[in-house]
């Protein structure tokens, strides 16, 4: 599965702890950064992640910023994302088993490495439970 990856400044150490732990589990990834601490602008990086995801060259996408509010908002513009904003691991399973998200977003500021390492495994191993829960993802897409 190959899997992309950004954040902001704000969410650059936690990219780089999940990227980590992925790459350990033979995981594909693609970083298109940032690639430090120096402050960006969010958007951007939601936006560019997103957009390899709609465009089916990644399978999933996984972004982080100081809340993981402002990069899912962008990711979310973009036609065909579903990015759940998570803090939890039932939340992280039922953006996938209920709403297909196809992307997760994280806050840097909010979560620890070790609850989002659970989170991302989580939303990884979680499968779309379709059925009635297709009718409603539908209607999201518009």
């Amino acid at each position: 599965m190959k899997i992309v990856m950004a954040s902001d400044h704000g969410g650059y150490e936690l990219k780089e702890e999940i990227k980590k732990h992925l790459i350990e589990n033979g995981y594909e990834i693609e970083d298109i950064g940032t690639h430090s601490k120096e402050s960006v602008d969010y958007p951007k990086y939601g936006r560019e992640a997103a957009e390899i995801v709609a465009a089916k060259k990644a399978d999933k996408g996984i972004i982080c910023c100081g809340t993981g509010i402002g990069i899912s908002l962008a990711a979310n513009k973009v036609k065909g994302i579903r990015c759940a904003v998570v803090s939890d691991t039932f939340s992280a399973k039922m953006s996938r088993a209920h709403n297909d998200a196809n992307m997760l977003s994280l806050g840097g500021r909010v979560v620890g490495a070790g609850l989002a390492l659970e989170i991302v495994d989580t939303w990884l191993s979680t499968e779309f439970e379709g059925g009635r829960h297709e009718r409603r993802v539908s209607q999201i897409e518009g």
